[in-house]
């Protein structure tokens, strides 16, 4: 089918300019006193960040600019590039931060395959759901197989270890098969499975359980496992409702853990106030609807599914983020997108967005 082709979403583009720009300058004011540390160099990580935007910039346009039906034969080689890259991650092979094996070192660069996964399974899910659409009805031949896949890809995350990812990855695939007209029963049981997955994986895992207990009650554990919401939620405390102004932040002085990258929105909301916070909230708000607008206007089925899976996965993580920096979820290692440090993270994200931007120019709607 020959579509037509008209220009991209203008305010999904400009929205996601102003949130990468806005993501650039918190990430060198939240990081210059930790980079003048440990770098003698307080444009360490804002040089680094400059030049992931940059190149996930190129990524994005030039994404846009290929029409997406082509790229409907790369997601199953991309998907098993994923798999093979979350295997290797817990090898000797990973580097591993903390405790955690998240990262494949690539010449100078890090690269998270998580980010990876998450780009690999939307577009494996959109391909997959658009060529067995009428099977969606059928537990076994329409929703068990991607199930299956679900269980694999979020064991494998789940060895780094990474919770916060696989709830990400496990609820976007939960979004589209809803949206791919899954039954509402099977869904239930899928929604009740998944919580009880989460909750086994807190239970084995003596930190996740000491986590949800400090999530309860932070100001009773104020001295380990709550010390950094309890810090999270000074910083948004103190920036009032116009903020203590740009680079006056406190709590980056080595009070608040992760400041330029989980906990980016805590400095963010500490040194711009409720104003800035909430204008960034809107820019999310803002994302979403261009999203969602643009795959109800796709053009087919395999646009639609695809455009809804990038949506939610950015929505999702973003609202999982602000809610742990707001104490209102536990803590998880899930990134503010856009907004937080990280190159692999922005770089994917972008690549999403340029692929909304690539049916944006194809849409029934005009």
């Amino acid at each position: 089918m020959r579509l037509k082709k008209g220009p991209p979403d203008f305010v999904l583009f400009m929205t996601t300019l102003a949130l990468v720009g806005i993501g650039l300058v918190m990430v060198f004011s939240s990081s210059a006193v930790t980079a003048n540390v440990q770098y003698n160099d307080a444009y360490h990580f804002f040089k680094k960040q400059l030049l992931w935007a940059l190149v996930s910039i190129i990524a994005m346009i030039v994404v846009m600019k290929i029409n997406y039906a082509r790229l409907k034969d790369f997601a199953i080689p991309l998907m098993f590039i994923a798999v093979v890259c979350l295997i290797l991650v817990v090898t000797p092979l990973g580097t591993e931060v903390k405790g955690s094996s998240r990262w494949l070192m690539i010449g100078p660069f890090n690269l998270s395959p998580s980010e990876l996964a998450k780009l690999a399974v939307i577009m494996f899910m959109a391909r997959s759901l658009d060529n067995n659409i009428e099977k969606i009805k059928s537990f076994q031949q329409g929703v068990l197989p991607y199930l299956v896949i679900l269980a694999i890809i979020c064991a494998l995350v789940m060895a780094q270890p990474d919770l916060g990812t696989s709830c990400a990855i496990a609820g976007t695939v939960f979004f589209l098969l809803m949206v791919a007209g899954a039954r509402w029963s099977h869904l239930g049981m899928i929604a009740a499975a998944g919580v009880a997955a989460i909750g086994a994986a807190i239970v084995v895992a003596p930190y996740r359980m000491e986590r949800m207990i400090a999530f309860i009650n932070p100001w009773k554990y104020a001295g380990d496992e709550g010390f950094q919401i309890i810090q999270s939620l000074y910083a948004l405390g103190s920036g009032g409702l116009f903020g203590m102004g740009l680079g006056r932040s406190r709590q980056k002085f080595f009070y608040l853990p992760e400041q330029h990258t989980d906990f980016i929105f805590a400095i963010l909301g500490e040194e711009l106030g409720f104003i800035g916070a909430f204008v960034v909230l809107m820019l999310f708000v803002l994302f979403a609807w261009r999203g969602f607008k643009i795959a109800i206007n796709a053009p087919d089925s395999f646009g639609s599914i695809l455009a809804s899976g990038i949506t939610v996965m950015v929505i999702l993580q973003a609202s999982i983020n602000i809610g742990v920096v707001s104490g209102m979820l536990p803590v998880t290692g899930i990134t503010l997108p856009f907004i937080s440090y990280g190159g692999s993270s922005l770089l994917f994200t972008m690549t999403g967005v340029g692929l909304l931007l690539n049916i944006s120019r194809y849409s029934t709607y005009r």
